[in-house]
């Protein structure tokens, strides 16, 4: 059993050290219906850190800056225990999502997040979308100057695609890339993992037991207000009848080695590269414990090959993002997505 003050198993993202496993802190306040109190956000939290957790992950959006609060509330006085990474240019304005890369709104929204966070600084900070209306290079200067006023030790970017990555570095190095990376979402593997291996950039997998649906806790489109997944096509009939069959197959093959379906998915996470830290969210503190229990299962190489074979190109039905999401993504399309795009 992990105890308090436990230590995990190590990777590095960019030149940071972090635990092999980090939390995602998003559904704390954001995207997945009602959140849990305060009191048990800061539970959750302090018990990843007693676990040895050492990446924490969080975003001005993320409940429109409460998640950042509530890391500042709960956890800031073990500042020294952890790597702190959060975000900047997509944001909440009169309700709706907006990108705005300009140096001036990137200034403003790091400002307030270093007070909403009670720190001084941010270990690693992202760029969260691209705005397609700023050059790149001028968000990434704008973050350089930040480094060099000491508000931020690194930049990271977040869903962007090998194109942008090898222009944002030219300006500054970058540390870290942000995607969605699991067993059903591949598009790191079109270019962006080669250009972080090519840039010795680290590469920090979000959503990497698919938005819950790896650990089995989609079984039906019956989501609550305010559920991210509602409008995610993938996740809505008749496509989620599709892919609960794979997901039947997936669970299979971790019943074969004695794990769950979430170690699995992050055990496969874990062995794509050394440079590649998941970041899982949870609500539940024995998820949490599930999650980390990742660290302790080896895959073989026919157990990769047989997950690789349910998730083949073209397995999962319905894309990721709704329309409306994916504008803002600038990550590469897989082939199968772009002949849904061209259709």
């Amino acid at each position: 059993m992990t105890t308090a003050g436990s230590t995990l198993q190590s990777r590095k993202v960019g030149p940071l050290e972090v635990s092999a496993i980090g939390l995602g802190c998003m559904n704390l306040n954001h995207a997945y219906g009602v959140p849990p109190t305060p009191e048990e956000g800061a539970a959750l939290l302090n018990r990843a850190l007693d676990l040895g957790v050492t990446f924490f992950d969080t975003a001005a959006i993320y409940g429109d800056g409460e998640n950042e609060k509530l890391l500042g509330s709960a956890i800031m006085h073990r500042r020294q225990e952890f790597v702190l990474a959060s975000k900047c240019v997509l944001g909440i304005v009169e309700g709706k999502r907006v990108v705005d890369g300009r140096p001036e709104t990137i200034r403003r929204t790091l400002d307030e997040a270093l007070q909403r966070l009670r720190t001084d600084y941010i270990d690693l900070y992202y760029l969260h979308r691209l705005d397609r209306n700023v050059p790149v290079e001028d968000s990434v200067g704008e973050l350089s100057r930040a480094v060099e006023a000491g508000k931020i030790r690194h930049i990271g970017l977040s869903e962007m695609s090998a194109a942008t990555i090898r222009r944002a570095h030219a300006v500054h190095p970058i540390a870290a890339i942000q995607t969605e990376y699991s067993p059903w979402v591949r598009n790191p593997e079109v270019a962006v993992l080669d250009a972080c291996e090519a840039l010795d950039i680290g590469f920090v997998a979000f959503s990497p037991v698919a938005r819950g649906f790896l650990a089995g806790a989609v079984k039906t489109a019956d989501y609550v207000p305010g559920d991210i997944r509602a409008v995610m096509p993938r996740f809505l009939e008749p496509n989620l009848s599709h892919n609960l069959k794979l997901y039947e197959q997936f669970g299979d093959i971790a019943d074969d080695i004695g794990c769950t379906p979430a170690q699995l998915a992050l055990a496969w996470v874990l062995a794509r590269g050394p440079n590649i830290v998941p970041i899982p969210g949870t609500r539940s503190i024995a998820h949490l414990e599930e999650d980390l229990g990742a660290l302790d299962v080896t895959l073989t190489p026919e157990t990769i090959d047989a997950i690789d074979d349910i998730f083949q190109p073209g397995a999962v039905h319905g894309g990721r993002y709704s329309a409306a999401m994916q504008a803002m993504v600038d990550t590469e399309l897989l082939p199968e997505e772009q002949e849904d795009v061209s259709a």
